[in-house]
């Protein structure tokens, strides 16, 4: 919380106004990002005028030290509850930095691009505190996501896949 979203929207701020709109996607538990977020397009307004935007809750797959076992559950429930979002939305893009929340929301795009109703690009930028092994999102959507970013030269070089841009963020 709060510091995934901090990259992320620092990383929006790079994008133009053709990506719009855009449709943020956060963890019910997250109390943070909501506020962030809003600040954000309220900037991005004042440049944009015809900046849209929408929040969506989806229930927080993995909290921080649950077990494993228990996590197998919250992700299966987090993914149900995403794939009529995702279905609703049907994203061109996903671009996504680390929060486990991501991966039901990745996982529920690549389940409608199986069954053929939309095809989404995935983009997974590992976040920069991971420096020498993968947060378990990046290990997890290395092997399905379009483009997979790392910001150390280091993570390239023990994940073939993905591309080294250095630090984005």
């Amino acid at each position: 919380t709060g510091g995934h979203t901090t990259e992320i929207l620092r990383l929006l701020s790079c994008l133009s106004e053709s990506y719009s709109p855009r449709h943020y996607i956060f963890a019910d538990s997250d109390k943070m990002s909501e506020a962030k977020i809003c600040s954000f397009e309220q900037k991005r307004a004042e440049t944009f005028s015809n900046s849209q935007f929408t929040l969506d809750r989806i229930p927080r797959s993995r909290e921080v030290r649950q077990s494993w076992t228990s996590s197998v559950i919250t992700t299966l429930y987090s993914i149900l509850y995403s794939l009529p979002l995702t279905y609703k939305l049907k994203p061109d893009l996903i671009l996504c930095n680390g929060p486990g929340t991501c991966v039901p929301v990745c996982i529920s795009a690549l389940l409608l691009g199986l069954l053929g109703m939309k095809r989404a690009i995935i983009v997974y930028v590992e976040s920069i505190c991971r420096v020498e092994t993968l947060s378990l999102s990046g290990k997890i959507l290395y092997y399905f996501s379009d483009y997979f970013i790392v910001q150390w030269p280091d993570l390239k070089e023990k994940y073939p896949k993905s591309v080294y841009l250095g630090r984005i963020v």
